[in-house]
């Protein structure tokens, strides 16, 4: 494998420069496992694990490669060769949320994307205020947002639904298509161009892995129809993989997320919502709550419905949930921080002990 089909550009070969002399090889992350990869490199595929120092010098889960990371590996037997993962190189972008539930962890979710394709799809399940937190996340990661409503072919009103996103993300570009019908396609070509890197994010059902064998011209990935019930889907990517397309360009499948939690994107929700945040600073006053000051110009775009109060309700919403992520993650980092010295002087006095009794 050639380095430049797998997407790397001058921005990685400067930063590898260092780890040249140490016989280190470059490599790509394709597939992540729990405690084990799957890397590209110039020999080919083969498996690879993070080096102990790697784990023991990571202070949280996004300081250790996520699938697209480029990393500086150690080949061994190269009858049967496997990897040991050194380093992990500077990242271009870096799609996380936070993880599921209580905790107040980072899980990233893909690096080093030049395109984020947010799938979206048109049938029970639609809500213009998801597809508003997958734009954050799309604009704080450093990649394009550009979001795909799958499944025209069930929906009555794809042409309103196509205004009703892009008054929601201003700036994107909105597509809509059914891979299964075969009907909007084409304009995917456009971001297939050789040495980019794609991924797909999206809900549980809303049609990834249908896009990602349309993309690949094979059934790879397992596809599964959502229930009748209740519009919901079912996990079908269980992991997440890039795959190698035949236009050059490389896509990456994540599996569907039935909550998507808010990571650290306070300039994301400011990209996402630059119509609110542009009206905000014509406020009269910088303190402005836009509860009832006079001169606010957010609550006069309510009230002459140039603002739509969802949008603005969902905005606020997202807010407060950074604001209250970050106050957990201050009283977590510091206890972290303890338990992590804790651990270091207690590993000192075992060898202090075994040294000198």
């Amino acid at each position: 494998m050639k380095l430049d089909i797998l997407g790397w550009k001058p921005f990685f070969a400067d930063s590898f420069r260092i780890y040249h002399p140490q016989g280190f090889v470059p490599a790509r992350v394709s597939l992540e496992h729990k405690n084990s990869f799957v890397v590209w490199t110039e020999l080919g595929e083969m498996p690879a694990v993070p080096s102990g120092r790697m784990y023991f010098d990571a202070d949280t889960r996004g300081d250790l490669p996520t699938v697209g990371d480029w990393v500086a590996v150690q080949i061994l037997d190269e009858c049967d060769p496997h990897a040991v993962i050194h380093a992990l190189l500077p990242r271009t972008s870096k799609v996380s949320r936070k993880q599921a539930g209580k905790s107040t962890g980072e899980q990233p979710l893909a690096a080093n994307i030049d395109t984020l394709l947010i799938v979206v799809g048109l049938d029970d399940n639609f809500s213009l205020r998801r597809v508003e937190r997958y734009v954050t996340l799309a604009w704080d990661s450093g990649s394009r947002p550009v979001v795909l409503l799958s499944k025209s072919d069930v929906c009555h009103e794809v042409a309103s639904r196509v205004i009703e996103v892009e008054a929601s993300a201003p700036g994107v570009p909105v597509h809509a298509l059914s891979a299964i019908a075969g009907v909007g396609l084409g304009v995917l070509d456009e971001y297939l161009r050789p040495g980019q890197t794609l991924a797909l994010v999206g809900s549980s059902g809303v049609g990834k892995s249908t896009i990602i064998n349309y993309l690949l011209g094979q059934t790879t990935q397992r596809t599964q129809e959502v229930r009748s019930d209740d519009g919901k889907g079912r996990h079908t990517t269980t992991h997440r993989q890039m795959f190698a397309l035949s236009s050059g360009a490389l896509v990456i499948d994540t599996p569907g997320m039935r909550e998507l939690g808010l990571w650290g994107v306070d300039e994301g929700l400011s990209g996402a919502f630059a119509d609110i945040v542009r009206l905000a600073e014509g406020c009269r006053f910088a303190d402005c709550s836009h509860g009832g000051e006079p001169g606010c110009r957010i609550r006069q775009a309510l009230d002459d419905g140039g603002l739509d109060p969802a949008r603005f309700e969902n905005f606020q919403k997202m807010g407060k949930e950074l604001g209250y992520l970050a106050r957990k993650q201050d009283k977590g980092a510091e206890a972290a921080h303890r338990a992590k010295w804790k651990k270091i002087h207690k590993e000192a006095g075992k060898i202090m002990k075994q040294k000198y009794g």
